[in-house]
């Protein structure tokens, strides 16, 4: 059955590779930022990606009782939100001057953590889980890192799936359906996860962000496009904007979720842009080798001059870390994240048992 499987999947992929997928338009609405404070009344503005000018807002559903519009702008009613509520889904109905738009966002409560720790596919290089597993994300929520990084395949299927290589448990990823790829068992006995499984198993907290990383396809450009346009279309539909932040080294996949994902936090990974060119383009941040920055001694302050932030991976050497602490990068993406946890005052908690 599982050979049938692959056999039909390849089938599907190569019957894929003839067609170009449609480009999808983005979501009509959006919102400029999804998190809130209770300090600040602010939340964000509401937005239009058909650049459509806005007549009306109005706001619907029980979250209306905790909210207020003035400007296009989403604020809190103030005095009105338990300081426990974790997040409010707002109903926001649009009247343009050509169309009505009703949408739902999830706007939570911004106590993610700010200590600079991205754990580089989860916390499990000292926690007995595999890495990119749900086990590895949660152990890093866990422990309080400011974000869990993990990585992202296309199945032959079209379904986005949790893998650093093009290739597990002997398929390619591209070339196999997902029913196969979910029946390889990680080393701790997990399921290989689907990205809508793994992004539901870090939706239930506040304090850890998602760093998603859309890999380069090894089925071609087209591929890496149609994965970022089902990441993109998964995370809206999960209402999951607040938690997600996105990484790439395919510059074009950066720039395609800029186009669909307006208020996404995207980073580039390749290490060939100037910090310059990459705030010119409207990115949040660089996320380069360390290697890089060490030959652009320059980057790192010139990135905070251009209003970007940095990120610096994979730093496992305490030397390193602490000497890249010093210059002020925003954040560091380690395989070591407790030794991480200890050098910005952090002392992880103990992980969880696994076996």
């Amino acid at each position: 059955m599982t050979r049938f499987l692959y056999l039909a999947g390849l089938l599907q992929f190569c019957c894929s590779q003839t067609v170009l997928a449609q480009k999808p338009e983005p979501a009509p609405l959006y919102l400029s930022n999804y998190t809130f404070s209770s300090g600040q009344p602010e939340i964000g503005m509401v937005q239009t990606t058909t650049g459509e000018k806005i007549k009306t807002i109005k706001l619907l559903g029980a979250g209306a009782a905790y909210l207020r519009v003035k400007a296009n702008r989403l604020e809190l009613q103030p005095k009105k939100l338990d300081t426990a509520t974790p997040w409010i889904d707002a109903v926001v109905q649009v009247r343009t001057t050509n169309a009505n738009y009703t949408d739902t966002f999830r706007i939570v409560r911004d106590n993610f953590i700010r200590n600079k720790v991205i754990a580089h596919r989860g916390a499990f290089k000292n926690t007995g889980v595999a890495e990119n597993s749900v086990a590895s994300l949660q152990q890093a929520i866990r422990m309080g890192c400011a974000g869990s990084e993990f990585d992202v395949h296309l199945s032959s299927d079209g379904v986005p799936v949790i893998s650093h290589d093009p290739r597990i448990g002997g398929y390619t990823i591209a070339e196999t359906p997902v029913a196969v790829l979910t029946a390889i068992k990680l080393s701790h006995g997990e399921q290989l996860p689907t990205l809508e499984t793994f992004l539901k198993g870090g939706l239930d907290q506040n304090k850890t962000k998602l760093i998603l990383e859309i890999k380069a396809s090894s089925a071609g450009k087209a591929n890496s496009i149609l994965l970022t346009q089902k990441v993109v279309a998964l995370v809206e539909q999960l209402q999951a904007q607040a938690w997600i932040d996105y990484i790439s080294f395919d510059y074009d996949v950066c720039k395609e979720v800029m186009r669909l994902a307006p208020y996404a936090k995207v980073a580039y990974l390749n290490g060939d842009k100037t910090p310059e060119a990459l705030a010119a383009e409207k990115f949040y941040g660089l996320d380069y080798h360390y290697s890089v920055l060490q030959k652009n001694s320059s980057w790192i302050a010139d990135a905070k001059k251009s209003g970007i932030t940095v990120n610096v991976w994979t730093v496992n050497d305490k030397a390193m870390m602490q000497d890249l602490l010093q210059q002020g990068v925003d954040f560091i993406t380690t395989n070591e994240p407790e030794l991480m946890l200890q050098l910005v005052g952090n002392k992880p908690l103990a992980a969880a048992s696994q076996r």
